[in-house]
């Protein structure tokens, strides 16, 4: 008897270690990846080679200001938009030798680089952009302190 009462013991014994352990055991989720300057820029450029034309060269001036409009949309201290393009166009111009035009795609969302540049292409301003005949880009991502993601993709044609 005294074994039984033993066995019990131990098993109830168990039982409570394992109930009231560590908790339920979940799969962490896995984490998501940020989206980086080179996952739009690659995709930007495979679009771009599926309809004939040349890839575009990323420019670390146009990711500069492409990025400092991302940050001032994430910030409020510009309207989400093309606020400020002339500005842009006429800084990008003094810095880059013969630089003749420009256009710009925005965009802000939760998704991952697929979704940022598939949201472009089914956009008939933002697809011409893409299709322009520019040989220069920059992109530009900033975060908000709500998680919204800005982009900004600069193209310029010298």
């Amino acid at each position: 008897m005294h074994n039984m009462k033993q066995t019990v013991y131990f098993f109830f014994l168990l039982m409570m270690l394992t109930l009231t352990g560590t908790g339920p055991i979940t799969a962490k989720a896995p984490e998501r990846k940020a989206t980086t300057v080179d996952d739009i820029y690659k995709l930007v450029n495979k679009y771009r080679q599926s309809k004939g034309l040349k890839p575009l060269k990323l420019h670390e001036t146009i990711n500069k200001e492409a990025a400092k409009h991302s940050r001032n949309m994430a910030t409020g201290s510009v309207a989400f938009g093309h606020d400020g393009f002339n500005s842009r166009f006429d800084r990008l111009a003094k810095a880059i030798p013969n630089a003749t035009s420009m256009a710009e795609n925005v965009q802000y969302t939760s998704g991952n680089a697929a979704h940022v540049v598939d949201n472009w292409i089914h956009s008939p301003v933002h697809k011409k952009n893409m299709e322009g005949d520019y040989n220069l880009t920059g992109i530009g991502i900033a975060t908000s302190s709500s998680g919204q993601v800005y982009y900004t993709q600069i193209f310029i044609k010298n």
